[in-house]
């Protein structure tokens, strides 16, 4: 099971909040206390709230494969890890800017996403090479602006089923739009945000690299924990089936053992219950008074 050690959120400084004076009253309840005017997270409320976020996105993944989640982070620290995790777990993502109705308006979405892969054939199939210059660059800068915003949700075809967020403040028109169509979120959010409308809060540092790093890749951890048990899941459930038939062919030829056994013995009773013929008496030699008697009823006789 994916987890988290104390000393691990520690040494990322997930502890470190905003300074007082940007707090969010709402935060009041994971707030452990103040130290040269900087709020301090309680980590054991973290600690908590994160091993049930990925508890969550384990069994999540685990009841089918085709369950997704979506990284989102467009801030300038977590760009990069939520590329690299969302990538190593195989999950889609969202690193440069929210596109507005990127969930509630999700078909037209998909004709962008349509246009982008329509701009690299043309690039492979040699239809860039009978256009003008100018042409080219124009269809370039199109290309290069649609990857840039789409290049983490080109092969999404539906939405997500759940969504990781890094600093709901910033990413609050993601966590909006999950809001209203359903989508459960789950977020790490600091001492200056709101927890409201967050499924999963996992309060801590949103700004510190490392601290982020750490909450994406345990969440890409537990992706890749879901996907490996329901991968054992399938291949545990194909050798319980295939125990079934062996059985029953020991039961079939165990059956054809003990008819086999029956019927020798049924022929050994049969040829001790029939007597046997009677050996042939042994020619007695006759004896010459015997020979005498014999041919003289036969001169008598004639």
């Amino acid at each position: 099971m994916v987890t988290v050690t104390m000393k691990e959120l520690l040494e990322a400084g997930v502890h470190f909040g905003h300074q007082v004076r940007r707090w969010n009253p709402k935060m009041k309840e994971y707030i452990f206390g103040e130290r040269n005017g900087i709020y301090i997270i309680d980590l054991q409320k973290t600690q908590k709230m994160f091993r049930e976020a990925l508890q969550y996105v384990t069994n999540m993944v685990a009841e089918d494969r085709g369950k997704t989640v979506l990284f989102v982070g467009t801030k300038r620290q977590a760009q990069d890890a939520v590329r690299e995790e969302a990538e190593r777990s195989g999950q889609y993502y969202v690193n440069q800017r929210w596109l507005g109705g990127l969930l509630t308006n999700f078909q037209t979405v998909q004709k962008s996403i349509k246009r982008l892969k329509d701009l690299e054939t043309m690039q492979t199939d040699g239809r860039y090479e009978k256009l003008t210059k100018k042409e080219r660059i124009k269809l370039d800068r199109e290309r290069q602006g649609l990857e840039k915003v789409l290049s983490g949700i080109k092969s999404m075809s539906r939405l997500p089923d759940s969504v990781f967020v890094i600093d709901v403040r910033k990413e609050e028109i993601a966590v909006a739009e999950a809001n209203k169509l359903g989508i459960p979120v789950i977020a790490v959010v600091d001492t200056n945000c709101s927890p409201e409308g967050i499924d999963y809060v996992i309060p801590g540092n949103d700004d510190a690299l490392r601290a982020v790093r750490l909450f994406a890749s345990r969440i890409a951890d537990a992706v890749l924990e879901g996907q490996q048990m329901l991968t054992e899941g399938g291949a545990s459930a194909e050798e319980a089936g295939a125990p079934e038939s062996a059985p029953a062919t020991e039961t079939s030829a165990a059956a054809s053992e003990t008819s086999a056994a029956a019927e020798t013995g049924a022929a050994e009773s049969v040829t001790e219950s029939s007597p046997s013929e009677p050996a042939a008496a042994p020619v007695k030699a006759a004896s010459p008074n015997e020979l005498e008697n014999e041919s003289a009823e036969v001169v008598a006789a004639s």
